[in-house]
C-alpha cells in the first residue's frame, strides 16, 4: 500500500508502510549495518522501537546491495518484521575526511561524488540516480534523496552552492524514484524524503525549505551537521521553518536523539522523527541514561543524563540501572554492581544489556515526551 502519515491534532501521527505502521514522534535506533550494535531483532522489537534506520553507504560496501536485495531486502535480510529507513550514503561520503597521508577521500561535482571506501581505499562513486537505485536494491520502506551535507563553518557561497545543487539532485532523485515505480526491489512502496540544507543561514534555509517542500516527496527531513549536533541551532533552525513546512508531511531531524534533554526538545518544537547512534554507542562506552520528564522538561542527576557506570561508587550497588526503568536489562534484576564488573572486564553480555537500557529509555522518552504541549 501507498506510505500515508496522518497527523492528530495533538502532535501526535501515524506512519503507514507496507512493513507496518510507526506512532510518532519517534525515536529509530541505527543499524548502521543492517544491525543495531550488539542487539538482535528480538531485543529491537522489545525496546518499543517500530522503525530503524540502515546506512547506504555502508551496505553498498559490504555485503553489497545485490545480495541484500537477493536475501529480501534489508528487513527480511536482518530478520526484522518493522519498517527500515535507508539515509542515501550522503553523509559518510562528505564526512570522509581526509586520508592517513592528507589526501582527500571525496570529491563533488555537478553530477554526484567519487570516494574512496574506508575499508580498502577502492573508488566508488554516488550519483543521485545510483543512491535510488541502490535503495530500490535495499527495500527499505523509506528512502532519502542524495544531498550535499553542508558543515557549520561552510562560508555562505559553498553554502548556496550546496544548496543548489541539494534541489537539482533532488529533482534527479524523485525522476529515478519515479522510473522505478517508487518500489524497492522486494516489491514494497518506498517513500521517499527531501532533505533541506542552508546550514546556518536563515534565509537559504528558508529557501531550501520552499523548494523541497514544493517537490512531490512523501516527507521533509532536516539536514546538514548543524541539527542534532547544535541543538541550539537545531531549535532555531526548525523554529525560522515550522510555519513554512508541509503539515500533512512527517518532518525528520536527521542524527538527532544524543542526549536526553534533546529528545524532549525536539518533541516540543513538532518534529515526528529523529534518529541518533548515541544511545548504542555511548552504552558501549560505559554511559547509560538515567533521568525522567519533569513538568516539561528532562531532570536527571547526571550531566547530559548520562551514568557513568565504571565509576567505582556503583561497585557494591545493587540497585538497577534507573529505578521503574521497564527495560529488560532493569526488570530483570541486574544491579549497577554487576553491569560495572561486566564492563571493567569487557564481557560481551554487558553490550547488550547496557544497549537494551539506553535504547528502551529513548524510546519511552519518546513516547512520554507526546504528551507535552507543541
Amino acid at each position: 500500500m501507498p506510505f500515508k502519515f496522518t497527523k492528530n491534532a495533538d502532535g501526535t501521527g501515524v506512519i503507514t508502510t507496507d512493513s507496518g505502521t510507526v506512532t510518532t514522534p519517534i525515536f529509530m535506533p541505527v543499524g548502521t549495518a543492517a544491525a543495531v550494535k550488539a542487539l538482535d531483532a528480538r531485543d529491537i522489537s522489545e525496546t518499543g522501537a517500530e522503525i530503524i534506520l540502515a546506512n547506504t553507504y555502508h551496505l553498498y560496501l559490504r555485503p553489497g546491495q545485490n545480495l541484500v536485495a537477493e536475501m529480501g531486502g534489508v528487513s527480511r535480510f536482518m530478520n526484522w518484521e518493522g519498517p527500515v529507513l535507508t539515509d542515501s550514503g550522503g553523509f559518510q561520503v562528505f564526512s570522509l575526511g581526509a586520508g592517513s597521508r592528507g589526501e582527500k577521500l571525496s570529491k563533488i561535482d555537478e553530477d554526484g561524488v567519487t570516494f574512496k571506501s574506508h575499508l580498502d581505499g577502492s573508488i566508488h562513486r554516488f550519483s543521485p540516480e545510483s543512491a535510488m537505485d541502490t535503495q530500490k536494491d535495499l527495500g527499505s520502506d523509506i528512502i532519502m534523496a542524495f544531498d550535499e551535507c553542508t558543515p557549520d563553518m561552510a562560508d555562505r557561497p559553498y553554502a548556496e552552492a550546496a544548496l543548489n545543487r541539494t534541489y537539482r539532485w533532488a529533482k534527479r532523485c524523485i525522476n529515478q524514484w519515479e522510473k522505478n515505480k517508487r518500489m524497492g526491489t522486494n516489491g514494497k512502496y518506498q517513500a521517499l524524503f527531501g532533505i533541506i540544507q542552508g546550514s546556518v543561514y536563515k534565509d537559504l534555509r528558508i529557501e531550501a525549505c520552499k523548494q523541497i517542500s514544493d517537490l512531490p516527496f512523501d516527507g521533509i527531513a532536516l539536514g546538514g551537521e548543524t541539527i542534532g549536533y547544535n541543538m541550539e541551532s537545531t531549535l532555531e533552525i526548525v523554529s525560522w521553518l515550522k510555519e513554512l513546512l508541509p503539515k500533512d508531511k512527517p518532518l525528520y531531524a536527521m542524527g538527532l536523539g544524543r542526549d536526553p534533554d534533546n529528545v524532549v526538545e525536539i518533541i516540543k518544537a513538532g518534529v515526528d522523527m529523529f534518529d541518533c547512534v548515541a544511545p548504542t554507542r555511548l552504552a558501549r562506552n560505559g554511559a547509560l541514561y538515567v533521568g525522567e520528564i519533569r513538568g516539561d522538561k528532562f531532570e536527571s542527576e547526571f550531566e547530559n543524563g548520562r551514568l557513568n557506570i565504571g565509576n567505582a561508587i556503583w561497585a557494591k550497588d545493587n540497585k538497577p540501572i534507573l529505578d521503574d526503568c521497564d527495560c529488560f536489562t532493569c526488570k530483570s534484576g541486574y544491579t549497577r554492581s554487576y553491569l560495572r564488573h561486566l564492563y571493567l572486564s569487557k564481557e560481551l553480555s554487558y553490550y547488550r544489556l547496557a544497549s537494551i537500557h539506553n535504547v528502551r529509555f529513548m524510546v519511552r522518552l519518546s513516547k512520554e515526551s507526546r504528551k507535552l504541549p507543541r
